[in-house]
């Protein structure tokens, strides 16, 4: 029992989440396998719960497993165990409301598609929306069309996680300005209650009036200026306008003269503090702020053709880095804005590293209005909104909340200068010696890289020297079975 959470997790990662996954079709009782096992992955456990309604996998064969694709890589997803260990409690309460008021615009949920190619066309946003998907920032589009190479990604791996991180050297839409129109005029007409963002990019301040007229016409909701993207082709392009606070001011008012529509300025990562460029930018119009778009990279050296990646014909250049990695950057960021005397009470769309509900979660109780995700999109496709929208009211529902309102910005008075942190108690690590496996690993951290406050006793059962633990609780971090929580929090020794 007590390492099913862990055996859970485990055999969930390894599911490849496939097109119209074979496991489903398999199930003699008709459960929709592949979703419930998604969810799990997902961290959306009640929906699962809500999926499998209490319908065991006593006395069946398991021809999921037998059907698993995975197989042909090395051993079927064992899902009798997956769905066995799913013990979450459905919540009976109403159905919390996910909807908001973002720059004066009504948004059925804070989710939204990020500017980026997960987003450049009728087709794809068609289907998105359809999905669920509450509004789309759509590819930047500007009064050129860039060149762009091949390959144009690469990806951080990470032991079996082949996406800790993500790089792109792609540049704006490539599709023609006359395209671009199109595809809004027809997202607009036939999805008239979704959100449209239409992301622009001028190269003066003629090019940003003029584009921010053409986006209003064509249907937009809202205008989002692009001063952040970090693999531009030019100067005076994306993040060179980014990180000038005197070009933000020029061009958002440039936008504003072309149009009546609320306007975001997209801040750049690539930068000390995003709190600069962001006050130009409300000072000369913007209505609200998104943040963080990509940070500037290099990623992984081919250490035999000493290449970087993505390789075009045996050279790379600097691009942008995104996906689960960057979360605590982009979080730092908007808790920076968020607490900024001079831009308090300006609406922020966040985004960053968003994967899951909890990840969103963590953007809105820092006090973003909607959210927006790209990375994740790519490698999982747009049904991961079904576990976000239903994970977020599972978590309102069981918190006592009806509206996903009342969450924004709760987290920012515990986000404190260092100073005014509590530095006169300890919290001591507390150990499990049930559920220890002896593995040894917290002994080796706490000796390679912390106070040498644990030995192993002759069971393989780690002890504790108070005198030398200085409660960093880096052990409990490293502890693989969980088995190391955090204790009781005293007074330190004087």
């Amino acid at each position: 029992m007590a390492y099913e959470e862990i055996k859970r997790k485990s055999e969930a990662g390894r599911c490849l989440l496939c097109q119209d996954a074979p496991c489903s079709g398999a199930c003699p009782k008709g459960l929709a396998v592949a979703e419930i096992v998604r969810s799990v992955r997902f961290e959306n456990e009640t929906g699962a719960a809500r999926k499998l309604d209490h319908i065991t996998c006593e006395g069946c064969s398991a021809p999921c497993t037998g059907a698993c694709i995975r197989a042909k890589i090395d051993r079927g997803v064992d899902i009798p165990t997956i769905l066995s260990s799913i013990t979450a409690e459905v919540p009976q309460n109403k159905t919390p409301d996910l909807s908001v008021d973002f720059c004066g615009v009504h948004c059925e949920n804070p989710f939204f598609l990020s500017s980026s190619v997960v987003g450049s066309d009728y087709e794809m946003v068609a289907k998105a929306f359809d999905l669920g998907w509450a509004g789309v920032a759509f590819k930047t589009i500007g009064l050129f069309t860039p060149d762009e190479v091949s390959p144009r990604f690469a990806a951080l791996e990470k032991e079996d996680n082949p996406f800790v991180g993500f790089k792109n050297i792609e540049q704006i839409s490539d599709h023609t300005l006359e395209e671009n129109v199109e595809y809004l005029r027809r997202l607009k007409k036939e999805y008239p209650t979704k959100v449209i963002i239409a992301s622009i990019m001028g190269q003066n301040e003629e090019e940003w009036t003029k584009l921010a007229s053409l986006m209003e016409e064509a249907g937009a909701d809202i205008i989002e200026c692009n001063f952040s993207c970090p693999q531009m082709v030019g100067e005076g392009l994306g993040s060179d306008v980014g990180t000038d606070p005197q070009l933000v001011a020029r061009y958002t008012a440039a936008t504003k003269r072309g149009t009546t529509l609320p306007v975001l300025a997209k801040m750049t990562p690539n930068i000390t503090r995003m709190e600069v460029p962001a006050e130009a930018a409300v000072r000369a119009g913007a209505d609200g702020l998104a943040a963080i778009n990509t940070i500037k990279s290099v990623m992984n050296i081919n250490l035999h053709t000493f290449s970087s990646a993505p390789d075009v014909d045996g050279k790379s250049s600097e691009g942008g880095y995104s996906g689960k990695a960057v979360k605590p950057i982009a979080l730092r960021f908007i808790n920076d804005m968020a607490k900024d005397e001079k831009l308090k009470g300006v609406p922020i769309s966040g985004m960053g590293g968003i994967e899951t509900w909890r990840d969103a979660a963590e953007f809105l109780a820092l006090g973003c209005g909607t959210v927006q995700v790209t990375t994740s999109v790519m490698q999982y496709g747009y049904r991961i909104i079904e576990d976000m929208i239903e994970g977020m009211q599972d978590y309102l529902a069981e918190n006592g909340m009806t509206s996903v309102q009342q969450m924004i910005g709760k987290a920012l008075p515990n986000i404190v200068p260092a100073e005014n942190v509590n530095r006169r108690t300890i919290e001591y690590p507390k150990f499990n010696r049930r559920t220890c496996v002896g593995c040894g690993r917290c002994y080796i951290s706490c000796f390679d890289g912390g106070h040498q406050a644990l030995r192993m006793d002759e069971k393989r059962q780690p002890l504790m020297d108070a005198k030398k633990c200085v409660g960093c609780q880096l052990c409990k971090l490293v502890c693989p079975t969980g088995s190391i929580t955090a204790g009781t929090r005293v007074e330190k020794r004087a």
